[in-house]
């Protein structure tokens, strides 16, 4: 009997041995292993993400900071450039702006005017359109608006005005600031008056008739004093400089940092075709935008600085000069005139055709004389 029992106790205790045994769930250690594994995980996931993240935070940091500071410093280049640009432009501005408004107060323009009658006659023009064209010619095309609003005539009459304002006005200022960036000045005056009356004979053989009539009958009374007349001068002045000053200033911060980000390249680059086709070297294309948006002043203020840095020639400016002194300011200045029902592709489109063949004469001129243009 004692035997048999302890047969039986010391099988139940092999019996203990057995696998199933073993893993028998109850043993505390092994019931927390799995999900203490699945958290060590997600925290490790959690400090490496967290690690990659103040990586990503700190690098964009630095980069902020790099670009930054590469943005002062173009601030800080453009701004004596723009200081020296803005000065030399409105000492040339302003005294021919305050002679202007004085000849203009007196008539002087009026009786310039009537001495170009004839010639106008010959472009299909009455002799009042000399009266706009000579104000323009002297000042600018918001001076030509003022006349023709203070006058009647037809739309086909507006459009050719509107045609030669655009190539030949604000003539003296213009021409002084290209004379300082490798053109002489009169080839300029010459190019542009003969251009301006090219273009005028052109349109009065191929403008269909526009007899819309624009404006009403001028009254020549004078209102003003001579001191409410400088008044108005003194007014406009101030706004001149102001807008001069940013301007330009934008300008040379716009030119500093596409030279410091490598983006002269990319922003060029789609107008290239263009510029071939125009006969301008390479080398104008950025040049070119900026005339043909802000203006021909703006544009020189710009060249100017090249030339001086020594990136383009004088040849290759002078080059420039004889399309933007035809085509510029393709922006604001046609505005103005399609506002008064101008036709957009008349304006720019005659213009565009004679400043490009102004340029390939000059080219092809200069090219005999053993000049290179890439």
């Amino acid at each position: 009997m004692v035997a048999a029992l302890d047969l039986g106790s010391s099988a139940e205790r092999r019996g203990g041995s057995s696998p199933s045994i073993r893993t028998k769930p109850g043993f505390p250690g092994l019931i927390l292993f799995k999900p203490l594994h699945r958290y060590c995980i997600i925290v490790t996931i959690a400090i490496d993400m967290r690690s990659k993240l103040l990586a990503i935070a700190v690098s964009l940091r630095f980069l902020i900071g790099s670009i930054s500071e590469r943005i002062l410093e173009c601030f800080k280049r453009a701004f004596p450039k723009a200081l020296k640009t803005s000065f030399w432009i409105l000492k040339i501005t302003l005294p021919i702006s305050f002679l202007v408004s004085v000849l203009s107060y007196f008539g002087l323009l009026n009786a310039f005017s009537e001495l170009l009658t004839p010639a106008f006659k010959l472009i299909g023009l009455r002799g009042e359109a000399a009266i706009a064209f000579v104000t323009g010619v002297f000042l600018n095309i918001y001076s030509v608006i003022v006349v023709l609003s203070q006058l009647t005539f037809t739309l086909r009459e507006v459009t050719i005005i509107a045609v030669m304002s655009l190539i030949a006005h604000n003539l003296i200022v213009e021409t002084a600031v290209q004379s300082q960036t490798g053109s002489k000045a009169w080839h300029m005056v010459i190019l542009r008056l003969g251009m301006a009356f090219v273009a005028a004979f052109l349109l009065n053989l191929t403008l269909p008739p526009l007899d819309q009539a624009f404006g009403h009958p001028a009254n020549h009374e004078q209102t003003l004093s001579l001191v409410a007349h400088l008044h108005g001068w003194l007014f406009s002045a101030f706004r001149m400089i102001f807008k001069i000053i940013v301007l330009i200033f934008l300008l040379m911060v716009l030119q500093e940092m596409l030279r410091e980000f490598n983006l002269i390249e990319v922003l060029t680059a789609p107008v290239s075709p263009v510029i071939r086709f125009l006969g301008l070297p390479q080398s104008t294309t950025f040049l070119w935008i900026i005339a043909n948006t802000l203006g021909l002043a703006y544009g020189s203020a710009v060249m100017l600085d090249e030339v001086s840095q020594g990136r383009i020639r004088k040849a290759e400016s002078d080059l420039l000069n004889y399309h933007i002194a035809i085509s510029h300011s393709n922006l604001e200045d046609l505005l103005l005139f399609a506002a008064l029902g101008v036709s957009i592709s008349w304006m720019l489109g005659i213009r565009l055709i004679i400043a490009a063949l102004a340029v390939w004469a000059r080219r092809w001129y200069l090219s005999a004389k053993g000049e290179v243009f890439i």
